[in-house]
């Protein structure tokens, strides 16, 4: 079996910090924590990781400066947490180098789908005890299930895939529609509903009791692995 993916927590706060070393272990993965950004430059420079999350305040150097530093020498992938949220020190960070940035408070859920949907991006995702993994051809229009293609219609793979590449992120039904129906007849939102159930039946057939397309009442629906 391969080895798991391994994260570095760069956060001051020691119960951030365990909440998202709990979620991370949990999910498969092997994780560190550092608490401050000089200590997390050595770390990355002498024991390289697949991917980083980093708190913006940080003592000694902050994340934007440990960003920069970073992006001296490695292109793993940098996901920033911050509880600043004017545009310019969001916009700020990705420009040194950041891949995807996530406001406090937030779900630590949501912060591990973020992390498994850059690993996939750059073919590093590796965990251990891990569920069946999705991956989406376009050119060839599939999506596969551990190797194995699930018979979709054309609409549903544009939904299917709009929501894996998206993990976590809620899609009301009229996005998920204008999505699936590019021709805009007229058809309503419930249309989706249908298409999502044939979708889980499809799912169901080749990994049996994986709820992985959510509802999310009063709203629509996403995409989520368990962890």
């Amino acid at each position: 079996m391969p080895t798991p993916s391994r994260i570095l927590i760069v956060e001051d706060d020691a119960k951030i910090a365990a909440v998202l070393l709990d979620y991370f272990k949990a999910g498969g993965f092997q994780a560190d924590h550092l608490g401050d950004g000089k200590s997390a430059v050595e770390h990355i420079r002498g024991q390289p990781v697949d991917l980083v999350i980093l708190d913006l305040m940080l003592p000694q150097l902050d994340g934007l400066e440990v960003c920069k530093a970073v992006r001296g020498f490695s292109d793993v992938p940098i996901i920033m947490l911050t509880a600043r949220v004017d545009e310019i020190d969001r916009l700020l960070g990705l420009e040194l180098g950041a891949d995807d940035y996530v406001c406090k408070p937030f779900s630590p859920r949501e912060v591990v789908a973020r992390a498994k949907a850059q690993l996939r991006r750059n073919g590093s995702l590796r965990v251990q005890g891990s569920g069946p993994r999705f991956t989406v051809e376009r050119d060839q229009l599939r999506i596969l299930i551990d190797g194995a293609a699930l018979p979709l219609t054309p609409v549903e793979f544009r939904l299917l895939a709009e929501l894996i590449e998206h993990p976590a992120r809620v899609y009301s039904r009229q996005q998920l529609l204008d999505l699936a129906h590019e021709d805009q007849r007229d058809i309503n939102d419930r249309t989706i509903d249908s298409h999502i159930k044939n979708i889980r039946r499809k799912i169901d057939a080749r990994a049996p009791q994986l709820d992985c397309v959510q509802s999310v009442y009063g709203v629509g629906y996403r995409f989520e692995l368990p962890l």
